[in-house]
């Protein structure tokens, strides 16, 4: 399912994963599309998404890109926007807590709209990403935290071969607010292909 990467569509911010894939850095104007694609399916990202609950407004979806885009390097969540055939999608992100580029490791965080799940779109994007973190900003250790329920989430890491590493219990509080454990996968750059 894999498309080759098109480098017509190559710029120096963007990241292209194939002919209809790319990830767009995210910016304040793009708040208005982030909120649309939330406010339109909030049941559906709602159930794994504790964010989802807070974002009642574009005005929340703004005041959060700023926030993540006033942070300091060493802890700035580097954010993308997921396009398929031009089209929003999803977002992505490398997640980084304050020793994390000091040790050179980093989690990765997404969410995909319902009616693109199946197309694999999110496998691509994470194989991408990863692939960015390695080569192009030298880390040695990519995460993925995933509710143990979350089958379509946790089936990326494994499809990409990230290893189980265990589970966290009562890790993450959802928006019905129950606790749900998560699963923990990691890939290291030396086992990356």
């Amino acid at each position: 399912m894999d498309d080759k990467p098109d480098s017509t569509k190559k710029n120096k911010t963007n990241i292209v994963v194939s002919t209809k894939i790319y990830l767009k850095p995210i910016e304040e104007t793009d708040a208005q599309q982030i909120f649309d694609a939330v406010n339109a399916q909030r049941e559906y990202l709602g159930k794994w998404l504790p964010f989802v609950q807070y974002t009642q407004t574009v005005n929340d979806e703004l005041n959060f890109i700023r926030y993540v885009l006033s942070s300091p390097e060493e802890i700035r969540e580097k954010i993308f926007c997921i396009y398929y055939k031009d089209t929003f999608v999803g977002l992505i992100s490398l997640k980084f807590n304050v020793n994390d580029k000091a040790n050179r490791k980093t989690e990765i965080g997404y969410w995909l709209s319902g009616t693109y799940q199946n197309n694999g779109i999110m496998t691509q994007s994470v194989r991408a990403l990863i692939r960015h973190a390695f080569a192009d900003l030298d880390l040695n250790r990519v995460q993925i935290r995933c509710s143990v329920d979350n089958f379509p989430s946790k089936n990326i890491p494994k499809r990409l071969g990230f290893v189980f590493e265990g589970t966290e219990r009562d890790s993450e509080l959802l928006a019905d607010g129950n606790f749900t454990d998560s699963e923990v996968y990691s890939i290291l750059k030396k086992e990356w292909k």
